[in-house]
């Protein structure tokens, strides 16, 4: 995934929650707004890109207060002492959270700002294909390299991505309601 073609997601979503990005170019970067290609092009050239992602306007509506958001979280390998004292590595997977904060903008903001590369920061709160891709060849334990959705429902697990019928499920008939006490009430 290119730069350019990240910066559109994260404007995208930001966009969903209420923000006004024609408005944000022209009064932040002053430059005549021309379209939205050439606006992103001109952000992805020499890092401007910076400018939107460390604005309050934009890190306030990518993050809304409140809402839940889902990211996904490094492999990470530690020490750890174990009671009969000896010392062993944990290594734990990635895996995705979700959580949510009150005033989670300047949370965030704050952590991209001592993030090395603030683009990878804010990818890890994107669920895009690519990643989905990812998440599924681990799960099935096979390389990832040309894989197709025709290849995919070729394949020996192909009952796992086929489509079920779409409809009403089946009824269960009802059970009847108990007559009397529950057995644990009656005394012997």
């Amino acid at each position: 995934m290119t730069r350019l073609d990240l910066l559109k997601i994260l404007v995208g979503q930001a966009r969903t929650n209420g923000f006004e990005f024609r408005r944000w170019y022209t009064s932040r970067l002053d430059v005549p707004w021309i379209s939205a290609e050439a606006a992103f092009k001109l952000l992805a050239s020499q890092r401007r890109y910076y400018a939107l992602l460390f604005s309050h306007e934009f890190a306030s509506t990518f993050w809304k207060p409140g809402s839940e958001m889902t990211f996904q979280v490094d492999s990470q390998t530690f020490d750890r002492v174990l009671p009969d004292g000896t010392i062993t590595s944990v290594t734990r997977k990635a895996f995705t959270r979700r959580s949510s904060r009150r005033e989670a903008w300047k949370w965030h903001l704050q952590h991209m700002a001592t993030a090395d590369e603030p683009l990878r920061y804010m990818r890890k709160y994107l669920a895009v294909d690519e990643e989905l891709e990812d998440d599924l060849a681990e799960s099935l334990n096979e390389p990832l390299a040309g894989l197709t959705p025709a290849k995919l429902l070729a394949s020996p697990h192909k009952d796992l991505f086929a489509r079920k019928p779409s409809g009403p499920a089946p009824r269960r008939k009802p059970q009847p309601l108990p007559k009397g006490p529950p057995d644990f009430l009656r005394r012997p």
